[in-house]
């Protein structure tokens, strides 16, 4: 455990030092003028919060304040209060099916650039550490070397993979993957699919298709459609969250690139308008930097400033 708190106070330290210098300043004396209260809540915003987020924190700062709770407790305590539920399960535990004997299919969503290949990969990894029968399912069949990409980190990781070729049919792809998990016994199957831009209607109708056959392999594919999310362009993801929602409902999130951002605080506002659960958070290159998201790390790596 504590190996996982250094890791995302390292990775969340650009967002930490947007936030405590001004959290201590505030609540340093005794009297506290309007303008000291517009210089945290303007830190709040670079930290990329969101309007909503920092007003309930602000608010929630403001009334504990002439309690015993230091300010660093205060607002460990709002955000918790946020971030109720916002922790997944990713042994997928508490989301198994009627049916044990069916693999637990995960498609990842996104647009260009989000690291939805190397996220795929890193995900398969965790999983086979935790001694879980893995397959990767190259579904990305629009982007030119995605296939190479990822059978690149396959063969790196030791990982078990699905190819296709460009221009191949991406839900076919899929429906050969699910049926190889299905037959060779795999627990786990992980899909990496093309990135859409999410005003594009056409490419979203491709999600959706890829939904319907996956149905035909089974009814209960895929049980979990996570939206990969690059957490470098903090609140500006929101919109494109909210679009993939609305064609295919999600069931996770996974928050990368949040190591050297200074927007850090747009986990929180993407999470409460989504309301669903977040199961792995980016925080550097390396396949084990992809860490399972853990509320209490989080909330230690934006405020705890002690070694």
């Amino acid at each position: 455990m504590l190996n996982l708190f250094k890791r995302f106070k390292s990775g969340l330290s650009e967002t930490r030092q947007a936030i405590t210098q001004r959290l201590v300043s505030i609540f340093s004396g005794n009297n506290f003028s309007a303008a000291d209260w517009a210089k945290l809540e303007e830190a709040l915003y670079k930290a990329d919060f969101g309007s909503a987020t920092v007003a309930h924190l602000i608010h929630s700062l403001k009334s504990l304040k002439s309690s015993d709770a230091t300010p660093t407790d205060a607002l460990k305590r709002a955000l918790l209060e946020l971030l109720e539920g916002a922790e997944g399960d990713v042994s997928l535990a508490s989301n198994a099916t009627a049916d044990n004997s069916l693999p637990q299919v995960v498609m990842l969503l996104g647009v260009n650039g989000a690291g939805k290949t190397t996220t795929a990969a890193k995900i398969a990894h965790y999983w086979k550490q935790q001694n879980r029968q893995v397959l990767l399912g190259s579904c990305d069949t629009f982007r030119a070397a995605a296939n190479q990409q990822l059978k690149s980190w396959a063969d790196r990781l030791q990982l078990d993979c699905i190819g296709s070729q460009q221009g191949a049919d991406a839900a076919a792809v899929a429906f050969d993957a699910c049926q190889a998990g299905l037959h060779r016994g795999y627990e786990r199957i992980v899909l990496d699919t093309a990135g859409r831009l999410h005003n594009k209607s056409a490419l979203l109708e491709e999600i959706k298709k890829m939904v319907r056959v996956l149905q035909k392999c089974n009814p209960a594919f895929p049980q979990h459609r996570w939206l990969v999310i690059d957490g470098s362009l903090g609140t500006n993801s929101l919109q494109q969250a909210q679009v993939f929602n609305e064609a295919v409902p999600l069931t996770g999130l996974i928050v990368t690139k949040l190591d050297g951002t200074s927007k850090g605080g747009a986990l929180v506002s993407i999470f409460n308008a989504l309301h669903v659960p977040i199961y792995f958070v980016g925080l550097g290159e390396q396949a084990e930097d992809l860490q399972p998201f853990s509320l209490n790390a989080y909330i230690e790596g934006l405020l705890t400033q002690t070694p």
